[in-house]
């Protein structure tokens, strides 16, 4: 009796079943967010509304810096090949954000043609205007790098006299919706001038809320002394510091991202041990890119909920017949508050709110008579997806990781120093010995055996507590020595013969020289008398 009284509580807890996170994440928005965020205006304020193709495209790659940073030349180096519209120079060259994504043929896509593409990510820049789009261009080609990511060129960031002329366009709105939308913000800095404008000052500013995506990089760093550079690293982390409002510190990689000689090679290991660190991140964006929009997701619902509630409040305080001017004049001043009351009566984290002038400004320009009371049913509907839909699709996201081989960004300059010699650490520390036809730990073995025979070897092998012995003297912790052990001790009897003995103190060596020990021997490390164990 009365078993349809239930059903709206059983729709709720039982959350709604995916093949894909990209469908998920497309059911969700249209079904759940969309409906709360049209009821209260949310696209008026914050953010246009999303389409299938923001949660269909490639991983996007945005790059900022003032001009003459190398931002056009980072992408030439990254992709090994030139680009539609490419143009590098020392004055302001690229005037045009430049979206360089894969295509069959080689060519440029103008920006009206863009943002009338459903296929493209890009079609609610409309908005921006003419101005924007007659500077907005898409060059394709077909490149390795290409089919896993995309990179956005933008026009370089003035300082001075030249910042004062104005672009027609709002530029700092234009950064904050790729902001949005993107995988990872690269900041990039000149080591020759590391001056922050008031206009990069603002960008960095707009792309507040955005920190997690953000890195910097340190360009052209090749060009100074080793002192100096130390110098400007703290120069740069100091700027970044007053503008950039995160309690941990953000992550900046040195180097000289072009493809020519070293100007000073002194810094040459560090700028080889930060590139590939860059290139680690920039790769693992394809297969964090299903976490990443899952993640905006979120924080786009969290937004949207605390923005109904603020509209919804203005509503109710609103007369219904008269003095509807001086009441709006009262409510946009006393917002504050309202932000303080809606804290307080809904939980919700200060971190949650929109940016109070900003919203202020917005608000000016709105009729108060138009917004919505609070709808509760709309409201349920969003917190049911991020209690338990939201849940089921992090399962999924593992799932598809799991299913699918490592997707990792390749060709271009991510294969340059893959394999071969010339990969990072090729020949050094565990890989040291990699092309010698002899045991390359025979070297030091003599003096390793005097050692070896003052440990009271029986049978030809030193149990391990007398190994231990002599390996704490290295004072390397435990867990290090553990694993040293581990991959010495080769045929797993726990004992060491003479040749395993000396491994285990080339090892030690290693790790003693500042170089991480490898998971599993490499097999240029078995001992001669070992290989046959192993084969």
């Amino acid at each position: 009796m009365f078993s349809w009284l239930g059903t709206d509580d059983r729709r709720r807890k039982d959350p709604e079943v995916f093949q894909t996170v990209s469908e998920g994440l497309k059911k969700l928005y249209k079904t759940k967010l969309l409906p709360l965020e049209e009821h209260y205006k949310f696209h008026e304020f914050h953010s246009p509304a999303l389409e299938d193709a923001d949660f269909d495209n490639k991983p996007m790659v945005l790059l900022v810096g003032q001009y003459s940073t190398g931002k056009t030349t980072f992408i030439r180096y990254l992709l090994e090949q030139d680009f539609p519209g490419m143009r590098i120079g020392p004055e302001p060259t690229t005037d045009s954000f430049i979206a360089v994504m894969q295509g069959d043929v080689e060519g440029i896509v103008p920006g009206n043609a863009l943002v009338v593409d459903p296929k493209k990510p890009f079609r609610k820049l409309n908005a921006f205007g003419n101005a924007f789009l007659n500077r907005f261009v898409c060059a394709q080609l077909p490149n390795p790098v290409l089919e896993s990511i995309s990179v956005i060129d933008t026009p370089g960031i003035l300082s001075g006299e030249k910042q004062r002329i104005s672009r027609g366009y709002d530029f700092a709105a234009v950064l904050e919706w790729f902001a949005e939308r993107v995988d990872r913000i690269i900041l990039l800095f000149d080591a020759h001038k590391l001056d922050i404008s008031d206009e990069f000052s603002e960008v960095i500013k707009a792309l507040k809320n955005h920190e997690d995506k953000m890195r910097v990089v340190l360009n052209k760093a090749d060009q100074i002394e080793t002192q100096q550079l130390m110098r400007v690293y703290g120069a740069l982390m100091w700027s970044l510091g007053k503008i950039v409002n995160t309690p941990e510190v953000i992550r900046v990689y040195i180097g000289s991202f072009w493809s020519h000689q070293l100007l000073i090679p002194d810094n040459r290991k560090l700028f080889e041990a930060e590139e590939q660190d860059l290139f680690r991140d920039i790769q693992s964006l394809p297969r964090n890119a299903a976490l990443r929009k899952l993640n905006d997701l979120i924080k786009r619902a969290r937004l949207a909920k605390v923005h109904a509630y603020i509209i919804s409040s203005l509503k109710k305080e609103m007369p219904s017949m008269f003095g509807k001017d001086n009441k709006k004049k009262e409510l946009v001043n006393n917002l504050g508050e309202i932000y303080a009351r809606i804290e307080r009566e809904h939980q919700i984290s200060p971190g949650d709110f929109p940016n109070l002038r900003k919203m202020q400004d917005q608000l000016q320009a709105q009729d108060f008579s138009k917004f919505q009371p609070l709808k509760s049913k709309l409201l349920e509907t969003v917190e049911d997806m991020l209690a338990n839909d939201i849940a089921q699709l992090m399962v999924l996201v593992r799932q598809e990781e799991s299913q699918r081989p490592t997707q990792m960004v390749k060709g271009g300059a991510f294969e340059g120093t893959l394999h071969g010699p010339f990969g990072h650490g090729y020949g050094e520390g565990a890989g040291e010995g990699i092309d010698d036809a002899e045991w390359v730990v025979a070297r030091d073995k003599p003096m390793y055996d005097e050692i070896f025979y003052t440990l009271s070897p029986v049978d030809g092998k030193i149990t391990g507590a007398n190994a231990k012995k002599e390996m704490v003297r290295s004072k390397l912790p435990n867990t290090v020595l553990g694993k040293i052990w581990k991959l010495a001790d080769i045929d797993k009897d726990g004992m060491l013969d003479d040749e395993e003995f000396a491994l285990a103190n080339h090892l030690i060596k290693v790790k003693l020289e500042g170089h991480e020990l490898p998971n599993e021997l490499p097999s240029h490390l078995l001992p001669p008398s070992k290989r046959k164990i192993t084969e």
